[in-house]
């Protein structure tokens, strides 16, 4: 008797649909996805239990570095405690990161020429449209127009070498809100102006649409504390931080948070 031939199945498989899938989930990810932007040094952030979280959006973040932990240093803590400051708005509403950093430029511009009458400094277009466009930035007022004339590539190498005294905001320890504000107090005085400012604008005709986007930041900034994060290495001294503190305080910023990442279970408690 003869063998009863099977008959062979392709074994291809289409996969057309599921590339199909595959593609729209990658674009839909893409393009809901929220970007880490690049700051100018890596801190790690002390832990604590804390399970509240940082907003997104309508955010000054103050960051602090760390020391130099490369070997490359003879004296790492030159490297320590450079400030730099990012601002965000709210992508959804009137007030988007861009127009929050131009107000908060040409309001700290303004401050800055006011007390500096002899060192007066003057931001082209080319500059302002930088400054918007940039994250975080980190120098002195009087380098500000030469580092917004640098590339990109350029400006994100000067502002990571922490060894450069022309790096970081400067900051001391005056505590006189009318006096000789310095660099990182004429920041804060323009966050806590722009944020007036804008609460006082929704009582001239607004939507109620409008009234709410604008009252989102002032919350923040002023009443909530969510407004301003302070973000420091775990490593980094207190007294650093107490300065960074202080200054806010003394600008009536007197709402802030600190970063930290979540404890572990197994993490011990200090």
């Amino acid at each position: 008797m003869g063998k009863v031939k099977i008959k062979k199945k392709s074994t291809l498989i289409d996969m057309t649909a599921m590339s199909d899938v595959t593609v729209l989930l990658l674009t839909f990810f893409m393009l809901t996805s929220t970007f880490l932007q690049k700051e100018p040094t890596i801190v790690y952030t002390p832990s604590s239990v804390s399970e509240e979280k940082v907003p997104a959006n309508n955010l000054v973040t103050v960051l602090v570095s760390s020391a130099d932990k490369s070997g490359k240093l003879d004296d790492p803590t030159i490297a320590e405690g450079k400030l730099f400051i990012s601002f965000t708005g709210d992508a959804d509403s009137t007030l988007s990161s861009e127009k929050i950093r131009g107000m908060m430029l040409d309001e700290a511009v303004s401050i800055y020429n006011d007390l500096h009458k002899n060192n007066r400094i003057a931001l082209n277009d080319a500059q302002r449209s930088a400054f918007r466009s940039c994250n975080m930035i980190g120098v002195p007022f009087e380098v500000l127009p030469e580092v917004l004339s640098m590339s990109i590539t350029e400006r994100d190498k000067f502002l990571g070498d922490m060894t450069n005294p022309k790096v970081g905001i400067p900051i001391d320890g005056n505590k006189n809100r009318d006096g000789r504000l310095n660099d990182f107090q004429v920041w804060l005085k323009a966050i806590y102006n722009v944020a007036q400012r804008i609460n006082n604008e929704q009582a001239e005709g607004l939507t109620p649409e409008e009234r709410s986007q604008l009252s989102n930041l002032y919350t923040a900034l002023m009443r909530k504390g969510q407004g301003i994060a302070i973000k420091a290495d775990k490593d980094t001294p207190f007294t650093t931080v107490q300065l960074v503190f202080d200054n806010l305080q003394t600008m009536k910023l007197n709402k802030f948070s600190l970063m930290t990442a979540l404890k572990s279970e197994n993490e011990p408690t200090q």
